[in-house]
Formats: C-alpha cells, sequence, structure tokens
C-alpha cells in the first residue's frame, strides 16, 4: 500500500507542476514576450514570434512562418479550439506591422501538415510521436 501512496503523491506533485508552469508562462512569460515584441519590433525573437489576437480577445506570442499571404503558426496549447471551424478573424502583429485574416486549423491533412513544419520548426526531432506534435494554425492575410 506505500507504492500507492507514493504514486499519489509523485502523480499530485507532477499535476501541480504542470498547472504552476502554466500559470507562470500566462501571467509572467506572454506578457513579457508580448511587450518585447512590440517595444523592439526589428529584435531577433521577432524574426520568430509575432503576436496572435484570437476571436475572444485574447493576444498570445507564438512562433511564425510568413509565406507570401499565409502565415502558419504551431499551437501546442489549447488556444487554437477558437480557430477549428476556419474563418475565425484573427489579427497579427509581426514585426511592427498589423495584419487582420482569416484563421483554420488543419486537422486531417498529416502530410501538408508535416510539409510546413519542416520549415516552421526545423529543429523538432522527427521521432517525435504525431500525436504530441502541435495542430497547425494556417491564416490566409486580408488583401
Amino acid at each position: 500500500m506505500t507504492w500507492l501512496k507514493w504514486l499519489i503523491i509523485i502523480l499530485g506533485v507532477l499535476v501541480t507542476a504542470f498547472f504552476a508552469l502554466r500559470a507562470i508562462f500566462a501571467l509572467v512569460g506572454n506578457p513579457r514576450v508580448a511587450a518585447e515584441l512590440r517595444d523592439d519590433p526589428q529584435g531577433e525573437r521577432a524574426g520568430i514570434v509575432m503576436l496572435l489576437g484570437l476571436p475572444d480577445g485574447r493576444e498570445l506570442p507564438v512562433n511564425y512562418l510568413r509565406e507570401g499571404n499565409q502565415v502558419f503558426a504551431g499551437a501546442d496549447g489549447r488556444w487554437w479550439r477558437p480557430l477549428r471551424d476556419g474563418n475565425a478573424p484573427v489579427r497579427l502583429l509581426i514585426r511592427g506591422e498589423t495584419f487582420a485574416g482569416k484563421a483554420r486549423v488543419v486537422l486531417d491533412d498529416p502530410a501538408y501538415k508535416r510539409a510546413v513544419f519542416d520549415r516552421l520548426r526545423p529543429t523538432v526531432p522527427k521521432w517525435l510521436p504525431d500525436w504530441l506534435d502541435a495542430h497547425l494554425v494556417v491564416i490566409d492575410l486580408d488583401p
């Protein structure tokens, strides 16, 4: 019975640590990165991170890849869910320039997702299982 008690304690510590890290990123990390993107739009971080305004009013710094009138992002958390129905209006701040666009999540085309992620996240290990990988968000910029 002692091993069960230790297992419960370890699981409790892991769950607590997980939620503590999420809170730190949401309350401290993300606002600091957002301020840096606004204050230094030509900085090193601004070359790979944009500020994404979601339909529900939240703003998140996310890695991006811009190719013409499309912007790609990898969604590691749950923030992509308001975009899953497609054509969700979003705002983007990329290198000090504001854009509007329509976002969608690619859920049914693993080959396309992999091809984009090879350019967006070239250093992610190839052995990483698909279920651990992020969701691909595609944003078509308004003209």
